[in-house]
C-alpha cells in the first residue's frame, strides 16, 4: 500500500473528521466564551468590586512605575496576576459549559435507549428443539 493511500485511508476515517469538526467548534465556541468573560462578566465583576480592572493587575518585576500592563510589560517583565485570573475565569465557564452540554447529551441517549423496544428473541435452533422433545419425551 502507497503511503498517499495509507494517508487517504487514515484521513477520511469518521474518528478524524470528527476529531477536526471539534476542534474547530472548540476553537469558535472558546472565543464565544472569551467574549462572554471579558465583554459581559468581568466588567460586572470589576463594578461590584468598586470598578477594578482585574486586567492591569500586575507585579512589576522590572521595577516599572507604568499604571497599565500593556505600558509596564513594554518597559520589562511582569507577573500580570489579573490575565491569569480571568483565563481561570473563563477556563471554569468553559468547563461548566462543557458539562451541561455532555449531561445533556447523556440524558438524550437514555431517554433513547428507554423508548427503544425491546429486539425479540429469535426462535430457538432445530437442534434445540428436537432436545426439548426427547427430554419431555422421557419424562413422560
Amino acid at each position: 500500500m502507497g503511503f498517499t493511500t495509507e494517508f487517504k485511508e487514515f484521513a477520511m476515517k469518521g474518528s478524524v473528521v470528527d476529531l477536526a469538526v471539534g476542534v474547530i467548534i472548540g476553537g469558535a465556541f472558546g472565543k464565544i466564551v472569551d467574549s462572554l468573560v471579558g465583554d459581559v462578566i468581568m466588567p460586572v465583576v470589576s463594578k461590584l468590586f468598586g470598578g477594578l480592572d482585574f486586567a492591569n493587575y500586575f507585579i512589576p518585576l522590572a521595577g516599572q512605575s507604568a499604571t497599565t500592563l500593556i505600558e509596564a510589560k513594554k518597559e520589562g517583565a511582569v507577573l500580570a496576576y489579573g490575565s491569569f485570573l480571568t483565563i481561570s475565569i473563563n477556563f471554569v465557564i468553559l468547563a461548566f459549559i462543557i458539562f451541561l452540554m455532555v449531561k445533556a447529551v447523556n440524558r438524550l441517549r437514555h431517554q433513547e435507549v428507554a423508548a427503544a423496544p425491546e429486539p425479540a428473541a429469535p426462535p430457538p435452533a432445530e437442534d434445540i428443539l428436537l432436545l426439548r422433545e426427547i427430554r419431555d419425551a422421557l419424562r413422560k
